[in-house]
C-alpha cells in the first residue's frame, strides 16, 4: 500500500456510522474479563470468544476496524482461517496493539510508563505481513494527589511519538492513545486540566518526531469526573467540556478522534458519545474505539457456553447498532429497551 494511502485508511476507520472494536486485551486483561464470568483463561476459550465476536453476522454494518492482540492476529478460527482474514473479508480493517503494557515509572510513585519500543520496527513488519493496516499504543495517565507529574506525561508522550513515527515509517496508521484514567474522586475540572496537559505535550512530541498529523488517529478519553467523584455531570456537560478542549489542543489535520470507553458502562459510554456528536461544525469526526462498552453484554450472555453463541452475537450487534447511532447523534436512551 503506497504511503499516500495512510490518510485514506485513517478516514476509512472513522466513517459517519461506524467505529472501532477494541479487542486487544492482553493476557492479564482477558483474565479479568473471564474471571467475571467464571471461566478459565486458556487459549481455547480465548479463541472461541474472539471467533464469536469476529464472526457476528452484520458486524461490518457498524464496525470499521478491530484492534487485535499479538496472539489474536496470529490465530485462526475453528475452520483454520486467520482472524485478520475473516475481518478483511467482511470489509473490516484489522489493526494491532503493539505496546507491551505499563511498568512503574522509577522514582515517581503511582505513575507508569508504557514499554515496547525495543524491537518494534521488526514487529511492525511482521504485523503488516499478517494483514494489519493500523497500530495502537496506549499510555496511562493516573490522577491523584500530586500526580500526574510533567515527567510522567512527557515520558509517555515521547513513547507515543516514537511509536507513531515508526508506524508511519512502516506504512501503518498509528492510533495514539493517551488515556487519562477515571479512577479516583477528582472532578471534571481536574480531568480537563490533566487531559489538556496530556494532549498539549503529546502533539509537541509528535511534531518533534516529524509525525504527519494527517496520517494518525487520536484515541482518547472523554473529559469526565472520576468514578468516585460525588459531583455527577450530564452528558451535555461532558460533551461541551470535551469538544471545547479538543479545539484548543488537537490539530485540525487529524483525520478523526475515537473515544475509549474507559470505566464507563455501555449505556454511559453510548449516551456521552451521542451528546458529543450532537455538537455540530467540529473539525474532526468523533467516533469510538470501545472495548468493554461494546463487549460486556455479549460476554455475559456467552458465559463460556457454545450454546449461547448466537444470543451473545445478537447482544454484541445490538450494542454496536446503538453505538453507531450515537456516533451519528441519533441515539435515544429508550432504544435500550426496544
Amino acid at each position: 500500500m503506497p504511503v499516500q494511502d495512510l490518510n485514506n485508511v485513517a478516514r476509512l476507520l472513522v466513517p459517519p456510522s461506524k467505529g472501532v472494536l477494541a479487542s486487544d486485551e492482553s493476557l492479564g486483561t482477558i483474565q479479568k474479563r473471564f474471571d467475571s464470568i467464571s471461566i478459565e483463561n486458556n487459549e481455547g476459550n480465548r479463541r472461541s470468544y474472539r471467533e464469536l465476536l469476529f464472526s457476528t453476522p452484520g458486524l461490518e454494518e457498524y464496525i470499521s476496524g478491530v484492534i487485535l492482540f499479538d496472539e489474536t492476529i496470529k490465530d485462526k478460527d475453528s475452520n483454520g482461517k486467520a482472524f485478520a482474514q475473516i475481518l478483511s473479508e467482511k470489509g473490516i480493517i484489522p489493526g494491532i496493539k503493539v505496546d507491551k503494557g505499563k511498568i512503574d515509572l522509577p522514582n515517581f510513585p503511582g505513575e507508569v510508563v508504557t514499554e515496547g519500543l525495543d524491537g518494534l520496527k521488526d514487529r511492525l513488519k511482521e504485523y503488516s505481513s499478517l494483514g494489519a493496516k493500523f497500530t495502537k499504543w496506549r499510555a496511562e495517565i493516573n490522577i491523584g494527589e500530586k500526580i500526574p507529574t510533567l515527567n510522567c506525561i512527557s515520558a509517555n508522550s515521547e513513547a507515543l511519538a516514537r511509536f507513531a513515527a515508526l508506524s508511519q515509517d512502516a506504512n501503518l496508521v498509528p492510533m495514539v492513545e493517551p488515556e487519562v484514567m477515571m479512577k479516583g474522586a477528582h472532578d471534571i475540572d481536574r480531568s480537563r486540566e490533566v487531559t489538556a496537559s496530556a494532549l498539549q505535550n503529546l502533539f509537541l512530541k509528535l511534531k518533534e518526531h516529524s509525525v504527519d498529523f494527517s496520517k494518525i488517529l487520536l484515541k482518547v478519553n472523554m473529559v469526565l469526573p472520576g468514578e468516585d467523584c460525588p459531583n455527577k455531570v450530564t452528558p451535555e456537560t461532558i460533551a461541551i467540556e470535551t469538544v471545547e478542549l479538543f479545539k484548543k489542543f488537537v490539530p485540525k489535520e487529524v483525520p478523526g478522534i475515537v473515544f475509549l470507553s474507559g470505566g464507563q458502562n455501555p449505556v454511559e459510554a453510548t449516551e456521552n458519545l451521542n451528546a458529543i456528536n450532537q455538537i455540530k461544525d467540529t473539525p474532526w469526526p468523533f467516533s469510538f474505539s470501545f472495548g468493554r462498552a461494546l463487549q460486556d453484554e455479549a460476554l455475559k450472555v456467552w458465559a463460556g457456553n457454545i450454546a449461547n453463541k448466537e444470543a451473545a452475537q445478537k447482544a454484541l450487534l445490538k450494542r454496536a447498532k446503538l453505538v453507531s447511532l450515537a456516533r451519528q447523534g441519533f441515539y435515544r436512551k429508550e432504544m435500550e429497551n426496544e
